[in-house]
């Protein structure tokens, strides 16, 4: 099952995202944005960008929040909170990403444990695969686009590395886009160690031999739907779709295969202030998006086209700045009897039946996610 999971999310990488060969060619196709893309339109600021002034202005707050981070997490946790929604500059995602999940930490502690690492000699099993899927991240990304580029390269050095500091869990394919996310914006040391407290504080279990916590929170999100999207729980199960057919595509790789490069970058920085939450908000965000109406639902009778709809949602709906401001889904207060007039609905997730789901512990905000730094 795990392994089936994990094949799945690389099969189309290479022909969705392109190949190496179609980068080769002359002209203004090999130009990057300013993500760097190369050839890339998505990532161009789209309505509602913020000015250059407000940039610089949260720049500002953000160099003044880093500069006395343990008291600036202790004592304002709320505006820290706050500033990663409205999203981190990115002249600054470098010094914060470590900051928020407490790699700093890590690495502060354990100064040699990565160099030694990268210079081990890897597993032959976990290599092999590891080197079989480096192309498949992010082709069109000018640090991904050559075998021998420092991207790749370092892309290797930092899944290597996790095998062997975890070698009863090693090598999960869904952490390879998650990976180079982090080394687009960090040195290969620091990326490790971001790596390392996303895959063991934000979502334990994840990416483990058998992927427990996947099917976990798919049973709560399963749940989650049930209680805010009732029509669209309905219209899943009608057709067959169940959440482990798109949901471990959007939760394994935190995003970054199914949303346009700016808005992968404003949810991870939320993600990494409050945990695990985020994904199931930009979750049931996707689905409302898709599926949400009764002329959508309708256009999607059976479970190809449901899956379709879930994987076509029109980019200008997913524009960062419009999709960050899209209202939280709100559970539906109870048809009042005589018996209960009076009384508020307070509850967010209600078990009928059943035992409670548990899992592993995990961070839900960033002020908790470095308090413990043993190993």
């Amino acid at each position: 099952m795990a392994q089936s999971l994990g094949e799945d999310l690389v099969q189309d990488d290479s022909s969705s995202l392109g190949s190496d060969s179609e980068l080769s060619g002359p002209g203004p196709y090999r130009q990057a944005d300013r993500y760097g893309f190369i050839g890339g339109s998505s990532a161009e600021p789209g309505p509602g960008h913020p000015p250059a002034d407000l940039i610089r202005q949260r720049e500002m707050k953000w160099v003044e929040m880093t500069s006395h981070w343990e008291k600036t997490m202790s004592r304002r946790y709320k505006k820290v909170k706050m500033q990663c929604r409205k999203g981190i500059p990115s002249a600054l995602r470098a010094r914060c990403w470590p900051l928020l999940c407490g790699a700093h930490v890590y690495q502060e502690n354990s100064p040699d444990t990565y160099q030694e690492l990268a210079k081990a000699p890897g597993d032959p099993q976990w290599m092999e695969t590891i080197s079989r899927d480096l192309h498949r991240q992010f082709p069109l990304h000018e640090m991904f686009v050559s075998p021998q580029g420092h991207g790749q390269q370092g892309l290797l050095q930092v899944l290597k590395a996790y095998t062997l500091y975890r070698p009863e869990q090693g090598y999960c394919q869904a952490q390879g886009p998650v990976a180079a996310v982090l080394l687009m914006h960090l040195p290969p040391e620091e990326a490790f160690w971001c790596l390392v407290q996303i895959c063991e504080l934000y979502l334990p279990g994840y990416y483990g031999p058998h992927m427990e916590s996947v099917r976990l929170d798919a049973e709560v999100f399963m749940a989650l739907l049930r209680r805010l999207l009732p029509r669209v729980h309905k219209h899943l199960q009608q057709v067959g779709v169940g959440p482990l057919l798109y949901l471990p595509e959007w939760f394994l790789c935190l995003f970054a295969r199914s949303l346009p490069f700016p808005t992968v970058l404003r949810v991870w920085d939320a993600f990494l202030s409050e945990g695990v939450k985020v994904l199931f908000r930009v979750g049931l965000t996707l689905v409302r998006l898709a599926l949400g109406t009764a002329e959508q639902r309708l256009a999607c009778p059976g479970l190809l086209e449901t899956l379709g709809a879930l994987r076509a949602i029109p980019p200008a709906q997913l524009q960062e700045e419009v999709f960050m401001s899209q209202p939280p889904d709100e559970p539906r207060p109870p048809r009042r009897k005589p018996q209960t007039r009076g009384k508020t609905f307070h509850g967010f997730l209600t078990w009928s039946k059943g035992p409670p789901l548990t899992g592993p512990p995990r961070s839900h905000r960033s002020s908790t996610s470095f308090s413990d730094t043993r190993f």
